[in-house]
């Protein structure tokens, strides 16, 4: 479940760093082409099969640690005094289930029109074949204000789910040392934040500044 949250992690950036490009007042000449070059590049469309396959482990292997964890405790409640848990280490699975709520709902929106051929296409100088105008999709969609509130809603659920995952997953894998631990809580603290602040700040900046 550590590597699979891993790989997660370091996607997000990259996801992150290309959807910024929506904020290019261009018409969305660096959107359309990025995600043009994102869903017909081999390799990137190689490494994107990986990435659902790591989705639907991760997904798995957290129902299987929750109902190991909720066995554990109702058995040795008795014996042991556990410390207390913070907000995000005891919700861990509330906020992975609104997650994976949310990538349905964003895939549905976005990446199903787009593979289905329901978007409208543009032709740019420079390319012999035109490309998908997903720009227009989501300034469209970022337009509404419910959609907006629910990308937000995610984003505070994926802040709670890495502030405790990042950490997690490097203690898991037993790189815990005295010296370096606080080192990847800070950073992983910064991650939570500026992470799911990106992300949540296109489709605000999209519906009051558009």
């Amino acid at each position: 479940m550590s590597l699979t949250g891993l790989f997660m992690i370091l996607f997000l950036v990259v996801h992150l760093s290309g959807n910024l490009q929506l904020l290019n007042d261009d018409g969305g000449y660096s959107f359309n082409t990025y995600a043009y070059f994102m869903t017909h590049n081999p390799l990137i469309i190689t490494i994107s099969y990986g990435l659902y396959i790591f989705i639907v482990l991760h997904v798995i292997q957290g129902i299987v640690v929750t109902i190991h964890n909720k066995k554990s405790r109702a058995k040795n409640y008795k014996r042991y005094k556990f410390r207390n848990p913070s907000f995000a280490s005891s919700n861990m699975a509330i906020f992975g289930l609104f997650i994976l709520a949310f990538l349905l709902m964003h895939m549905g929106d976005f990446w199903l029109k787009m593979k289905l051929g329901h978007l409208d296409m543009v032709e740019y100088q420079g390319y012999d074949h035109p490309v998908a105008d997903l720009y227009t999709r989501v300034n469209t969609a970022f337009g509404v204000w419910w959609i907006v509130l629910l990308y937000v809603i995610g984003q505070v659920a994926l802040f709670f789910h890495l502030k405790h995952g990042f950490y997690s997953a490097f203690q898991t894998l037993g790189w815990n040392h005295p010296k370096y631990t606080p080192i990847i809580k800070g950073l992983g603290l910064i991650y939570s934040i500026v992470i799911p602040l990106g992300f949540a700040l296109i489709p605000l900046y999209i519906f009051f500044v558009k």
